[in-house]
């Protein structure tokens, strides 16, 4: 665990329910007077010789061994604080990936030719791209380039493979214009991790920064924007100073071995939780199992002989007396975990239909649900919820259930709740063009328009016209349909890379404003 990473944890780090800690007061108490009066000295007749007296006196240093009350102090000391939720990080939406969105920045300039590290500072920077993309397989990851004017290779992409053709075209010879852009590309960087729905980093891969960027990227920091992390691919002592100076931006140097690679990951993901933290819609993560495990073993101490304490015994018979016939145990875990804790255990080992059957909080179970590929019983239980999250998971829910126009209502109503809600907005336009696309080719099919759909492939009834539930058309005819993602798009590419990518940036540098 890094410094930085360590730091973070202890900013953040409090008790989600700080009241029970104030049960620590009457626990030191009790341990107080019980120790006192089991470390009292016997007063013995003055008549009797202090050396007799000694001789007749047991266990006299008593004081000093460890006693019974010890470990129930102890024990009850560990279970307060368990129950205060000790916490320092939060709980991410698990209906997005829980890995930080990332668009690596890279340079691609003359001076990016050197060989000082061989073949030369971009070949082995594109060989190091191509093994982080492989450490972040199902995590979104964008591509820009840059040198006297900054582009974007690949938009946000959770298919490595899709970035690979691109990234071997990159070349000095692509770029219109050489130079150090790296304020633009930031810019760049910025933007598309805005339009993302959990927060991300920005990786730098370069030799060298100007003194001209320098303020850009302290401006950055001041401003509280994405983490930017550099990873620096030159020898030059200098170069690697001049990073230093920018407060907050963690340098990893390009290595041998995958030993930066791993560095890198560790940094993005203590990025993303210092990120996660400081947003407040997502709920704080209980880690107060911590506690549990050495209240387990002091537990284990209690029968030892010559440790029991008979006023325990009572405490254990009274809470036996009082349970209700409903309460027992159905196995170790309750013992030491809520089943909604049990249910996150599960939920994170991917035994989503064990979390489901364990979750108490709705939410939770409406989560587990919907990863468990259950989506009416999912939007079922999301919509009883009146949060805009649930009313988002209600919508995503219906839509893989393929009852698009309820989807649009869902997200309609998570709009209302909450109109700041990006998340909310973004699937509500997406909901509405799937909708729309959707009912306008079921017209088409129902005139006998051309619509690029095999008439014998799907048939729709289409008696309540438009406003009707729609079902997604299920293939289209080659070439009569547009890809629907910028990611779809790019893999239809089918010229030369590096050719297209040369007319694609002298063409947006043209357009660029001056």
């Amino acid at each position: 665990m890094n410094i930085n990473h360590l730091s973070d944890i202890l900013e953040a780090f409090h008790f989600i329910r700080p009241l029970w800690l104030m049960l620590l007061a009457p626990i030191a108490a009790l341990w107080w007077l019980v120790r006192r009066a089991a470390t009292k000295e016997i007063d013995l007749p003055d008549a009797i010789a202090p050396h007799l007296a000694k001789a007749l006196t047991i266990g006299s240093q008593g004081h000093r061994r460890l006693r019974p009350i010890d470990g129930v102090a102890s024990l009850l000391a560990l279970l307060v604080l368990a129950a205060a939720g000790p916490t320092w990080s939060r709980v991410s939406n698990p209906l997005v990936a829980d890995t930080a969105p990332l668009v690596v920045v890279l340079k691609v300039s003359k001076s990016m030719m050197a060989t000082d590290i061989p073949p030369s500072r971009l070949e082995r920077a594109k060989h190091k791209v191509l093994d982080l993309l492989e450490e972040r397989s199902g995590a979104k990851t964008a591509l820009v380039a840059y040198s006297g004017t900054a582009h974007q290779v690949v938009p946000p992409t959770e298919d490595p493979q899709v970035a690979i053709p691109f990234l071997e075209g990159l070349d000095p010879n692509v770029m219109p214009n050489d130079g150090e852009a790296a304020r633009d590309a930031l810019a760049m960087a910025t933007a598309i991790l805005a339009d993302q729905t959990a927060p991300g980093a920005i990786l730098f891969l370069l030799d060298r920064i100007t003194d001209a960027d320098l303020p850009a990227f302290g401006d950055h920091t001041v401003e509280d924007g994405p983490t930017v992390l550099f990873w620096l691919a030159s020898r030059d002592s200098g170069a690697a100073e001049k990073l230093d100076q920018i407060a907050g931006t963690p340098v990893v140097e390009l290595t041998a071995d995958r030993s930066d690679v791993a560095a890198v990951q560790r940094q993005i993901k203590s990025a993303y939780e210092a990120a996660l933290a400081r947003d407040e819609s997502q709920q704080w993560r209980d880690e107060g199992w911590i506690f549990s495990l050495p209240a387990a073993v002091l537990l284990l101490l209690w029968f030892r002989r010559g440790w029991t304490m008979h006023w325990a015994v009572v405490l254990v018979a009274a809470s036996f007396a009082f349970a209700t016939p409903e309460a027992h145990a159905d196995g170790w875990r309750d013992w030491f975990f809520t089943p909604d804790q049990q249910g996150r255990m599960a939920f994170d080992n991917k035994d989503y239909q064990r979390a489901a059957d364990l979750f108490e909080d709705p939410m939770w179970k409406a989560y587990a649900l919907y990863r468990l590929g259950k989506y009416p019983e999912a939007a079922e239980t999301f919509a009883w919820q009146e949060s805009s999250n649930a009313a988002i998971g209600e919508g995503l829910a219906l839509l893989k259930s393929r009852s698009y126009r309820p989807a649009v209502a869902a997200f309609e109503k998570a709009v209302a709740r909450d109109p700041q809600n990006e998340a909310a907005q973004q699937n509500l336009e997406l909901a509405r063009y799937i909708l729309d696309y959707i009912e306008t080719t079921r017209e088409q099919s129902d005139t006998g328009q051309e619509s690029g759909i095999g008439a014998d492939d799907v048939v729709y009834d289409n008696e309540a016209g438009r406003g009707a539930d729609s079902q997604q058309p299920q293939e289209a005819a080659s070439g009569d349909v547009a890809p629907e993602t910028a990611e779809q798009w790019m893999r239809t590419v089918d010229t030369r890379t590096g050719d297209f990518l040369k007319s694609r940036f002298a063409l947006e540098a043209a357009r660029a404003p001056r």
